[in-house]
């Protein structure tokens, strides 16, 4: 139990900010995106961060499973109890195919970047030709479809907490175990771990099903939350950017790290929002500096200088 008493303190902690937002709900949709931004880079830190796979269509994966969730309850009156399993599989499935093909075929980081870059744009695109299904540009929307709790604020930020500390337990469970050992020795040395008598191809595509099912759940419960599914909420800028900068940031390979990292992230995000479209250079700057002089990131410098045992 002590070893996760720090996920029972984030959890405490983040429960508490309701009620220091004063009961502006601009406050706490902005916490409600800094818990989604979390859950996303908890789910890419087993993707990329233990098993060094780049997939670089977070927003298709996550946005595929939302539209999948949507349409269903739109055009087949399926419930969201229903829908949103579909869509998560929908993400988990891809994810997994992802991973077996790379390592199928062999291909390396750079290699499969390009892949699911592709993937992101070709996502993109069937959403907007699919128009009859997706209404295209304009998006679908989601409210009086189900979840009436995500509709309201205070509710959908406990909702998307309990989702954050499922896929924390999920995390620390897959560490704890063997499985654990197997992707430190994947992050270590792809190589080695195989001639060790490791299955890689049987970790890389369980890191990458788990961490694609967490994407798809978010983005799912997202859609309802946010009132619409467009192209622009799950685009390149509007998912991958965010959850990269906070792996980054926060620290790969470390429990704390995607928490921390998403919770700068969100602080940034309001900071440069005023700078309108620019806000892209700033990102893309910010991103050069941390995979060239910061790559450790934040948990990893406190454990440097402070001395801090932090997971």
């Amino acid at each position: 139990m002590k070893k996760y008493i720090d996920i029972l303190i984030v959890v405490l902690l983040l429960a508490a900010v309701p009620l220091v937002t004063g009961g502006s709900a601009y406050y706490l949709r902005l916490a409600t995106l800094a818990l989604i931004y979390m859950s996303w880079t908890v789910a890419f830190n087993l993707i990329f961060g233990h098993t060094k796979q780049l997939f670089l269509c977070l927003g298709a994966l996550t946005g595929a499973a939302a539209y999948v969730t949507v349409v269903l309850t739109q055009q087949l009156a399926l419930s969201p109890w229903l829908s949103v399993p579909a869509g998560v599989a929908v993400a988990a499935g891809l994810g997994a195919l992802f991973s077996y093909v790379s390592v199928l075929r062999g291909l390396g980081v750079i290699f499969l970047g390009i892949v699911t870059l592709a993937f992101s744009l070709i996502f993109h695109n069937l959403v907007l030709g699919l128009r009859q299904f997706t209404n295209g540009e304009t998006g679908l929307v989601t409210r009086n479809l189900g979840f009436p709790l995500l509709e309201q604020p205070l509710p959908a930020y406990y909702i998307f907490l309990a989702v954050l500390l499922a896929a924390l337990a999920v995390y620390a469970l897959l560490m704890h175990l063997r499985t654990g050992m197997a992707f430190r020795a994947l992050s270590d040395d792809e190589l080695t771990a195989e001639l060790s008598g490791i299955d890689v191809t049987r970790y890389k595509v369980l890191a990458a099903a788990v961490g694609c099912a967490i994407l798809g759940l978010v983005g799912s419960l997202y859609a309802f939350y946010n009132g619409i599914v467009s192209p622009s909420v799950f685009s390149f800028v509007g998912v991958d950017i965010p959850v990269l900068i906070g792996l980054l940031l926060g620290g790969m390979r470390t429990r704390l790290g995607p928490i921390l990292g998403a919770a700068a992230f969100a602080l940034i995000e309001e900071l440069v929002r005023p700078f309108g479209q620019l806000n892209v250079l700033v990102y893309g700057i910010l991103l050069i500096v941390l995979f060239v002089s910061f790559r450790e990131g934040i948990v990893v410098l406190l454990r440097k200088r402070l001395g801090l045992a932090l997971p």
